[in-house]
């Protein structure tokens, strides 16, 4: 069997419903995945605890037959939704400390179906931006420089090759105007 981290959403929810691992150890796997790639600074707010009491909860369920379906499937959530008693940053000083008494719409359907929360993910301030550089919070590190995986530093190449406008077509300059007296004239031009 893959490692349960390379595993896709429909091979672990395969895999969970075949009974070949439970929620708890694919959890699990993925919270020590998160632990290897601290330095990435890819959470705000890691929740190991939360995410292990979720997935046992995940594992009654499904004994019971409630699966859900997301059923413990571990997910990260974006810093910008508000999550009930956790922490809510927006990637933002100005948040820091606030903690939504609140879930947000989009969080609580993934918990009515089952999903198990890993943490907050970095992001930058209030999302305005798109490669973790401008988060006020931790700024995200390129994974080429942490020596991590391959596969996790080519988002990282692609991105700076962005940044610094290699991948932008550079418009042709404009020819510079000419001068009346070197106008052709209509006789020549016919």
């Amino acid at each position: 069997m893959a490692c349960l981290t390379d595993l896709t959403l429909a091979e672990a929810r395969a895999g969970l419903a075949a009974g070949d691992f439970t929620a708890e150890e694919l959890a699990q796997a993925h919270l020590d995945a998160v632990e290897a790639t601290r330095p990435l600074n890819a959470y705000i707010t890691e929740l190991p605890d939360r995410a292990l009491d979720m997935a046992r909860a995940s594992d009654a369920r499904r004994m019971q037959g409630r699966a859900g379906l997301l059923e413990g499937l571990p997910v990260a959530v974006k810093d910008l939704f508000c999550t009930e008693g956790i922490q809510t940053t927006a990637g933002s000083h100005i948040l820091g400390g606030f903690t939504p008494p609140y879930e947000s719409t989009v969080t609580a359907n993934l918990w009515a179906e089952g999903a198990v929360m890993l943490g907050k993910t970095n992001m930058d301030e209030f999302a305005m931006g798109s490669s973790n550089i401008t988060s006020s919070r931790i700024r995200g590190a390129l994974p080429a420089a942490t020596g991590r995986s391959r596969r996790a530093a080519r988002p990282a190449a692609r991105r700076r090759r962005w940044r610094h406008g290699r991948r932008r077509r550079r418009p042709a300059p404009i020819p510079a105007a000419r001068s009346a007296s070197r106008r052709p004239s209509a006789a020549s031009s016919a």
